[in-house]
């Protein structure tokens, strides 16, 4: 017994050195084999939490809410302009005067005629009577056999026309009125009111000019602008891919090119319900749409001025604390195991590189808002969690398990 228990006590230890000869062997090897497998170099940052604003960028002009063109409704040579470009004026201020002599001519006329055919339905009417009368005796003498039929035939002719004559007058005098209702209008057109309160932006006219009417090929004479510069508007154009996300009463930002170090507050009253039609250039179905998106300025200050160039970022959406990732560390790969006649959205899956143990893992997250650079994360990723952010070049090739060596980012200062 004493002697197997010496055997083992000089076998103990050889056997201990060989276990960790062998141990060290395979140290050894796993790191030449490490040093064999060739690592790709990435940028790694942290899954974490930050308040995220989305915010879609467009830009237009500025325009006021209310902005009215004074057009010539009847032709006529300017004889008096009471404003100036500039200038403030209420509703019902006089703005100008065409020359009113023809249509006031027109007027007497017609006045003068209805005068005459009045008096030509006086003598009408009384003949109607007269010749009524008569034609009522003549049918008493008629029954009493006292005249003829022929003479009671062209008394009832005479009754006839005198009372076709009197609807004759009637008809001329209405039409008169109508010719005379007519020039009145016109003449009412010569003289120009403002309809609001507001500021004459433009005064295209001078005294002396003829007015001409708009016709179906040629525009007629726009005389002057009023715009109420109260209510201010920045009207904008976005993107069809954007439009989707733009509703009342988002708040926005605007920005004007002639004032760079001013931000203004606006919220959107109006979003376009269909494309903005080109009226230049060939369209075709590939061309890309635009929707007009109206944001009415909150305190519009009175320098900003019509046609003046501005942009707007609309904010859409806005989320407190919400787990973020760089948009560039988002990949779009093929699933596995997936048949390649399926839809691409069945063969396809969107989500993150993350690191584990110095290799990579590929997880699939869900997509919320998206805020500058960094987008929301709402599943498959916890805060604190390393992921690749870059460059593109080798998140396109990275596979899972893939060896990864964390680099520096570009602009990075070493403490």
């Amino acid at each position: 017994m004493s002697e197997k228990v010496n055997f083992f006590k000089r076998r103990k230890k050889p056997l201990i050195i060989l276990v960790v000869l062998l141990a060290i062997g395979a140290i050894v090897v796993a790191n030449l084999q490490s040093r064999r497998e060739k690592s790709v170099k990435v940028t790694v940052d942290k899954v974490k939490k930050q308040d995220l604003t989305s915010i879609i960028s467009a830009s237009g002009e500025v325009k006021p809410k209310k902005n009215i063109n004074i057009s010539a409704q009847v032709p006529g040579r300017i004889i008096k302009i009471g404003v100036e470009e500039g200038q403030d004026v209420k509703a019902g201020d006089f703005l100008l005067k065409l020359d009113s002599t023809q249509y006031e001519a027109i007027a007497d006329r017609d006045q003068n005629f209805i005068r005459a055919a009045n008096a030509d339905l006086i003598q009408a009417e009384a003949r109607l009577q007269r010749d009524k009368n008569a034609l009522a005796r003549l049918k008493q003498l008629f029954t009493d056999d006292l005249i003829s039929k022929e003479q009671l035939e062209a008394a009832q002719a005479n009754f006839d026309v005198t009372a076709a004559q009197t609807n004759a007058i009637q008809f001329q005098i209405k039409q008169a009125e109508a010719s005379l209702k007519s020039t009145l209008d016109n003449l009412s057109k010569t003289t120009y009111n403002s309809p609001i309160d507001g500021v004459i932006t433009s005064l295209r006219v001078e005294e002396g000019e003829v007015a001409i009417i708009g016709t179906m090929n040629n525009p007629g004479t726009v005389l002057l602008t009023i715009a109420d510069l109260s209510v201010m508007e920045v009207e904008v154009e976005v993107d069809e891919t954007d439009v989707v996300g733009v509703s009342l009463g988002q708040s926005a930002d605007v920005r004007v090119d002639a004032f760079p170090e001013t931000v203004f507050k606006g919220k959107v009253t109006e979003v376009g319900s269909s494309a903005i039609q080109r009226t230049t250039g060939v369209s075709t179905t590939q061309e890309s749409k635009d929707f007009k998106v109206v944001v009415t300025l909150d305190n519009p200050d009175r320098k900003l001025k019509p046609g003046l160039s501005a942009s707007a970022d609309v904010i859409v959406a806005e989320k407190k604390q919400a787990l973020a990732v760089p948009i560039s560390s988002l990949v779009l790969r093929d699933k596995p195991n997936v048949d390649k006649n399926a839809p691409s959205s069945a063969r396809e899956e969107e989500g993150v590189y993350a690191v584990e143990s110095g290799r990579v893992k590929f997880m699939p997250v869900g997509k919320g808002i998206t805020g500058g650079m960094m987008i929301e994360i709402t599943s498959g990723l916890q805060d604190g969690q390393e992921i690749v952010t870059g460059p593109y070049a080798s998140l396109r090739g990275l596979k899972d398990g893939v060896l990864v060596k964390s680099e520096e980012k570009k602009g990075a200062t070493t403490p």
